[in-house]
């Protein structure tokens, strides 16, 4: 088995560049913890079939709702973003905390309360594509919350839109979204287990 690899250990974000200038990004780091600050932060090593570790907390944002409650999303590979969002209590869907945007809602909500450190680790089995880049094998992704499997090993019928991709890829980098929403993240890593 490969070597864990540390995308954020709470020290730079050297591991990452700002996908819109493809420069060094320029969120807030600071006392062990990276801040959105603007624009989409991807990995610059991409994977494949992996257990991704990440730890989010969303800020208390007065006067928000929705979508623009705390919002942010992972997107493993580039192409399946499982969403951020303050969703304490709400009902669980798509859209919500967990969901894989718009394809699958969790099982369970699983989230705490804003202002509260959260995990999710993710445990993703790479597609297979045909030569001409048609699939042979969609992915599979089993997603844990706050200790709570919230789906398990479902078949990703298509990426999300908003990703690097729009199309499926067998490797690809991890992509933290910029919602306008000050979210925060801390221990980041991958085990590739390919």
């Amino acid at each position: 088995m490969k070597e864990k690899v540390i995308l954020f250990d709470g020290t730079n974000l050297d591991a990452f560049y700002d996908r819109e200038t493809g420069e060094a990004s320029n969120w807030e780091v600071k006392d062990g913890v990276c801040t959105v600050v603007d624009h989409d932060l991807v990995s610059k090593e991409e994977f494949g079939d992996q257990h991704l570790h990440v730890e989010f907390y969303i800020h208390v944002l007065e006067g928000r709702e929705g979508q623009w409650k705390g919002n942010s999303g992972v997107y493993v590979q580039g192409c399946y973003e499982i969403q951020v969002l303050d969703s304490y209590g709400n009902e669980a869907k798509d859209n919500e905390c967990g969901g894989i945007y718009s394809i699958q809602p969790p099982l369970v909500n699983a989230s705490l309360p804003a202002e509260t450190w959260q995990t999710y680790d993710i445990i993703h089995k790479s597609a297979k594509l045909n030569e001409d880049g048609t699939i042979k094998e969609h992915a599979r992704i089993t997603v844990i919350h706050n200790g709570q499997v919230i789906h398990n090993n479902f078949i990703l019928p298509s990426n999300n839109a908003g990703g690097i991709y729009d199309h499926v890829v067998e490797k690809g980098p991890l992509l933290l979204q910029d919602h306008r929403c000050p979210v925060s993240f801390r221990n980041i890593w991958v085990q590739p287990l390919d």
